[in-house]
């Protein structure tokens, strides 16, 4: 057999090698996460303390309650200032210890659990974020749902500890019992709820005593102890936190690959709002999360983070900055290296375009970047083709799973109130349902000047009509219509239901057509009488939708 003369040059030495070696090692580095929970569970503020922590921003934007809060980064449209809510999804980015913590901040409201499942579809790991006093809400349960339909680890944070709630085992036997996963604590609180004292660390064998600082407006202190100088200090208190953990660790090891494969969730407490416990989070994300890996194209080819540049806009949202009227693209790159001004090809398309305007983003904050890597998220400015769930790509063509449409159950004719505005007000109805914020129906009957808007809750009116008059500055006025359900239908059902009480047909921009009804008993009606009429659940049309 005779011997194969090998090159000089090794793979890791040549240009291709040194470029596939360092796509290796960024996207190893990267941490993409989404923090989903029920509205009012403290979300925006973990995010503040996560970056307060990893020393990002001097103080966090949340004090004691929504009446004293100041505006966090996050949370930066003026309904969300006057609200304390947030209304859309915030990226923020930021370095901590040797890793690049991408960071999605989610709107807890079920009106915007849209938006939320568009996040989901860009990220590796969720933070499931739970009121210690509430458990398992409803929204979290749902938000939960589509986490395990898309197999996402899932980190489970038991928030406001510093306030009255329940008892940890008993919130351990809910986390069991409704989403199946068995608990594993990485922390376990010290201390009742509403006596918050620190944190005993499982993995280093150590109590951390925090000390409140500034209302939680700055880093609490921390006092670390070992078990036998946290009995001293804290005697029955300390044993009884230990007697509770080792109930549920029941002398099982940490078991990483149950939770990186979705069977189990590491447990951590805190106090959002006091700093206590997020440094641990963000260790925890650090040490455990998935980085960035190959994804899924939507014929369930892999893609190799070492592949060409790929990536899929997930969100696009204008009126981030007044003074220019942008547009940008959320793009969460998932191969390859995103270099700025590198030109792209569109896969519904197949037209090129070049990135000029690429940014990071740090809430409403931009800095303008010149590479990014696998797992990050890039804005591009004023990329007005793009819309959510269009893949891009170079050299090697792909195109990943479509984010799928949701049912809508709440439906308006939208009006101008100044006829001379007109212009103005389709521009607007049309830049906001590009951003994915409104569905947007139309028809014959009812003419352009009177488009029917679909939404999943009413709360997306309001922002309808508030960015509207202060972005468009196109004051509309609302229609209401009694129609309560949708399902996708063809063309000819528009003249078959013309004349049948309680339903019509209107057509979606994107070309789909729409059969809306009254309630269920005119849908039953109509599959009774005109079973010829085709009617289709929202979500449940393509093979890459999973019908959430």
């Amino acid at each position: 057999m005779s011997l194969q003369v090998q090159p000089t040059v090794s793979a890791t030495t040549s240009p291709a090698g040194k470029a596939t070696a360092a796509i290796a090692r960024e996207s190893s580095r990267r941490r993409t996460f989404a923090v989903i929970s029920h509205p009012d569970a403290g979300k925006s503020t973990l995010t503040e303390a996560l970056a307060l922590h990893a020393r990002v921003i001097g103080t966090a934007g949340a004090t004691n309650g929504k009446e004293n809060r100041r505006e966090t980064v996050s949370d930066w449209m003026q309904m969300e200032k006057d609200r304390g809510i947030s209304i859309s999804s915030t990226a923020l980015q930021f370095a901590y210890r040797d890793t690049v913590i991408n960071l999605l901040d989610t709107p807890g409201h079920a009106d915007f659990s849209e938006d939320t499942y568009r996040v989901l579809a860009a990220v590796d790991c969720a933070v499931m974020l739970v009121d210690a006093a509430k458990g398992l809400e409803t929204q979290t349960m749902k938000l939960f749902e589509v986490c395990r339909a898309r197999n996402l680890p899932i980190i489970t944070v038991i928030n406001k500890w510093d306030r009255p709630g329940l008892d940890p085992l008993a919130l351990m036997d809910e986390i069991t019992e409704r989403t199946g996963l068995t608990p594993m604590p990485l922390t376990w609180a010290v201390g009742i709820a509403g006596d918050f004292r620190g944190v005993w660390d499982l993995k280093k064998d150590e109590y951390v005593k925090f000390e409140r600082q500034n209302s939680g407006a700055s880093l609490a202190k921390e006092d670390h102890f070992t078990p036998e100088e946290a009995l001293a200090a804290e005697g029955d208190v300390w044993e009884d936190s230990l007697g509770e953990a080792e109930l549920v660790i029941d002398g099982r090891e940490f078991d990483r690959d149950a939770f990186l494969n979705a069977k189990a969730t590491p447990i951590l407490f805190s106090s959002a709002a006091l700093n206590f416990g997020v440094k641990q989070i963000l260790d925890a994300l650090v040490d455990l999360a998935p980085s960035a890996g190959p994804r899924e194209d939507k014929d369930g080819e892999l893609r190799p983070v070492d592949a060409p540049f790929s990536g899929f806009v997930f969100k696009v949202q204008a009126g981030m900055n007044k003074a220019h009227r942008d547009h940008v693209a959320f793009i969460r790159v998932c191969s390859g290296v995103f270099e700025r001004g590198m030109v792209v090809t569109h896969s519904n398309t197949g037209k090129t375009f070049a990135t000029k305007y690429a940014q990071h983003l740090f809430g409403r904050e931009r800095e303008v970047i010149d590479q990014a890597w696998p797992g990050d998220v890039v804005g591009l400015v004023n990329a007005s083709a793009l819309r959510v769930g269009d893949s891009l790509y170079v050299e090697a063509p792909v195109e990943f799973p479509p984010i799928p449409f949701f049912s809508p159950e709440h439906f308006r004719v939208a009006r101008s109130k100044d006829p001379s505005r007109y212009k103005q007000f389709r521009r607007g109805i049309d830049q906001l349902e590009h951003e994915g914020i409104i569905q947007v129906l139309r028809s014959d009957r009812r003419g352009d000047q009177a488009p029917v808007l679909a939404a999943v809750g009413p709360m997306q009116f309001e922002v309808v009509e508030d960015r509207m008059t202060q972005d468009f500055n196109a004051p509309m006025r609302y229609e209401q219509l009694s129609y309560s359900l949708a399902r996708l239908t063809t063309p000819d059902a528009a003249e078959i239901l013309a004349n049948v009480h309680g339903a019509e047909v209107l057509q979606r921009t994107d070309g789909a057509y729409l059969a809306l009804f009254n309630d269920v008993w005119a849908l039953k009606r109509v599959e009774k009488n005109h079973p010829e009429v085709s009617l289709t659940v929202i979500g449940t049309e393509s093979p890459n939708s999973r019908g959430y």
